[in-house]
């Protein structure tokens, strides 16, 4: 009894070409995963960036009670950096506050600054997402103390 040899070695050409498109797909996949983890992570960090920014004013307010009042011309709709009002404390710090936050958060960023009678202060921030996406919707942290 004679035994026959495949004389077929190798791979043929139709499984080069499957094998070729599962990888792309593979590769197109893992694209996209990178892509959203990179949005995601910006959100994060200008969510983490917000939260320091309004906890920093907040603490401005609380180390001058007194002057706790003057903090809510801190709030903006459309600001850019400009050179304090004025040489007092306040002034400075509010302008050097406005600078950061616009930076940090971009030129769309707003802040609304509230001290009531009963010594609560809310810091409220408010930004665009940096993305090509023009659909989506600001965020918005707030933060709220009593002094």
């Amino acid at each position: 009894m004679k035994l026959h040899r495949s004389t077929q070695r190798g791979f043929s050409m139709i499984e080069v070409l499957i094998a070729i498109v599962v990888l792309a797909i593979g590769l197109l996949g893992f694209a996209l995963l990178q892509t959203t983890n990179l949005r995601y992570t910006q959100s994060a960090n200008n969510r983490t960036m917000a939260t320091n920014l309004a906890y920093s004013l907040l603490d401005q307010m609380r180390s001058n009670r007194l002057s706790a009042a003057q903090y809510t011309s801190a709030g903006f709709a459309t600001a850019a950096c400009t050179a304090p009002a004025g040489n007092d404390a306040v002034s400075q710090g509010i302008a050097n506050w406005r600078c950061q936050v616009l930076n940090a958060l971009g030129p769309s960023a707003q802040a609304t600054v509230t001290y009531d009678a009963s010594g609560e202060a809310t810091v409220t921030l408010s930004w665009g997402e940096r993305s090509a996406i023009a659909s989506e919707d600001t965020t918005e942290f707030t933060a709220r103390t009593q002094l």
